[in-house]
């Protein structure tokens, strides 16, 4: 896919932060937007700033399965065709495995991981028929290494890294007309950590603040090194300094990168 222009693209989460910076980078390539979030008044606001550009939002919650496949047969109805899905929805929670509830573990799993499954599904069948199509599924730099209180969000972004890298495989041995990307974003200035469920022993305002100042790239940022990825059909996009210093140090180190990571989160996490 070496031009966006007309093309169809679908992306979730688009009621703000990344998903909201996709549309606008989409749309200035010339995509027409399906648009879904489970937050309509956000997605309101992002169509709204999409001004000319052929654009229709959905209520959707990634969440549900026979959501996300009837939602899949309407951008058809409605477009005629897809040819990007950029499945960009998540969630955060921050607890150790001892302190955090069953509930907040299948939260997080059913969003971040079963939403980009099914997503991925859904609409497989379409961008295959579409002949020119491309999947993207957001991890994280948490799909790349592990992280203390952060075992729900890893096991979910090591998930989507798994999945998609598989099925990058599968559409190459099989001659299928799609690509497919997964992307591994550093901190990103987003609203993820006020929204993100914490433990109860958990200092919120420190661990936001904390968040805030780590976070090293805007989402306006991220969307297009996402886009410019999406174009290069790159099989990993790293969005951020910080991604690709992690990437690095994981490729570098392997498993010994575990030490590392405990220094910090001593000083960092455990406040």
């Amino acid at each position: 896919m070496k031009n966006l222009k007309n093309k169809v693209a679908v992306v979730t989460g688009a009621g703000s932060g990344i998903g909201r910076a996709l549309a606008k980078s989409l749309a200035d390539r010339g995509c027409r937007l399906a648009l879904s979030d489970v937050n309509e008044s956000g997605l309101a606001e992002t169509a709204a700033a999409l001004s000319g550009a052929d654009v229709k939002t959905y209520r959707l919650d990634v969440s549900d399965r026979d959501a996300i496949f009837a939602h899949a047969e309407e951008v058809v109805k409605d477009f005629g065709q897809v040819n990007l899905v950029i499945n960009n929805a998540g969630v955060a929670l921050s607890a150790t495995v001892r302190e955090m509830t069953d509930e907040d573990f299948k939260w997080v799993m059913d969003i971040d991981f079963w939403g980009v499954a099914h997503g991925t599904r859904a609409f497989l069948p379409h961008l295959i028929a579409s002949g020119d199509g491309h999947v993207v599924n957001v991890s994280s730099v948490f799909g790349l290494i592990g992280v203390p209180k952060q075992s729900a969000y890893n096991a979910a972004k090591f998930a989507v890294r798994g999945f998609t890298e598989a099925l990058r495989q599968e559409m190459k041995l099989e001659n299928q007309p799609v690509a497919v990307s997964c992307v591994h974003p550093g901190g990103i200035r987003t609203n993820i950590v006020n929204a993100a469920r914490m433990g109860k022993s958990e200092n919120n305002v420190a661990q936001r603040k904390g968040f805030d100042k780590l976070a090293m790239t805007t989402p306006e940022k991220a969307a297009e090194i996402i886009v410019k990825g999406i174009l290069k059909n790159e099989s990993r996009i790293l969005v951020g300094p910080d991604a690709w210093g992690i990437d690095a140090i994981n490729r570098l180190l392997g498993s010994a990168y575990q030490p590392l990571v405990e220094r910090f989160s001593r000083k960092n996490l455990y406040i």
